[in-house]
């Protein structure tokens, strides 16, 4: 079985995300989407809050798990037996930051290849900081997020 981690912050998830997923949950037996517990940046949404968001965006998905984790990714990959690790991309102005995390990676456990995903071009401007900045002014932000997204941002935030 070949399993990948999708890691990120997914602060909130986008439907940019769930393109990245939905191409890698045809790729892969299995997926994990892996939210990134990080003690010293406060997030916008709570990591349990993300997580609930996301298994709610993904229940149609099958083979795709939600989770979240603290530390090294590439440990975290390591104790699920993940061969992969997702990395999405929308423009080339992401890709100098991924290829450097990816060699990081690559040196940290060379047994871990990292796969770049690409969004459709509809998506390549959609950022969980842009939904923020939408949303903190006012703006819609439905054609941007999942729905069940958009709702509890737009009565909870």
């Amino acid at each position: 079985m070949k399993i990948a981690i999708y890691p990120g912050s997914f602060d909130p998830i986008t439907k940019g995300h769930l393109d990245i997923l939905k191409n890698a949950s045809e790729i892969f037996d299995k997926v994990i989407i892996a939210v990134a517990r990080n003690g010293e940046k406060k997030g916008f949404l709570t990591v349990d809050e993300r997580v609930k968001l996301i298994k709610e965006s993904v229940k149609d998905f099958d083979n795709v798990e939600v989770d979240s984790f603290e530390g090294l990714t590439i440990e975290y990959a390591k104790q699920h037996g993940a061969e992969v690790l997702i990395r999405g991309l929308r423009a080339v102005s992401d890709f100098e930051y991924e290829m450097q995390l990816s060699q990081t990676n690559s040196a940290l456990c060379s047994d871990i290849k990292t796969v770049f995903l690409t969004t459709k071009p509809k998506y390549n401007f959609i950022s969980s900081s842009t939904i923020k900045e939408i949303l903190n002014n006012g703006g819609d932000i439905s054609k941007f997020v999942p729905e069940c997204v958009f709702k509890y941002l737009t009565q909870n935030k």
